[in-house]
């Protein structure tokens, strides 16, 4: 392990050369790139991995407000505009007035409507390999989440790490 000695310059300590869960989320952004390959080759164009259950929500739902969709994803406003964003420059969505003047809906495009079976039937198809993956694990990650989860409800991550803060010289 690194000096945890604090230094300047190139010979000075990095902690994020350190990481338990960097493996986990390039194994995530690995599968991810290997859905998006599957969208490139049924050219599937302007669709990213990460969009998919927007336009799902949207499909199954009908037109939401930023904050509603964002709810119904359990993402914040800022992330779910910004995907409506890329959505919208894609062709996908399209935000039409809402109840009031000040209010917006986002609504799939004629063009998202005509991919909606296939990015269903990828998705399920997605599960389903996910669920045969975890039958070759001694301990499939959707056991470790749940138990993850559990150990969190028990003690949350930021008083976990408040914890630890409140013991380290360098963070008073």
């Amino acid at each position: 392990m690194a000096s945890r000695e604090p230094a300047t310059g190139p010979a000075a300590y990095d902690p994020s050369e350190e990481s338990v869960w960097r493996p986990l989320r390039l194994l995530l952004g690995s599968m991810d790139d290997d859905i998006a390959r599957v969208y490139a080759d049924a050219a599937l164009d302007g669709i990213r991995p990460t969009h998919v259950m927007e336009l799902l929500r949207l499909h199954a739902r009908g037109p939401m407000t930023i904050t509603e969709l964002a709810a119904s994803v359990h993402l914040t406003h800022s992330a779910v505009s910004q995907k409506v964003a890329a959505l919208r420059k894609a062709g996908m969505v399209r935000t039409v007035p809402g109840a009031d003047a000040r209010t917006k809906r986002v609504a799939l495009t004629a063009k998202s409507r005509r991919i909606m079976p296939r990015l269903a039937a990828e998705w399920q198809a997605t599960e389903q390999a996910l669920v045969e993956l975890e039958a070759e694990l001694p301990y499939p990650l959707s056991r470790v989440v749940a138990d993850i989860g559990q150990a969190l409800e028990r003690r949350s991550f930021h008083d976990r790490i408040t914890a630890l803060l409140a013991r380290d010289p360098a963070w008073q």
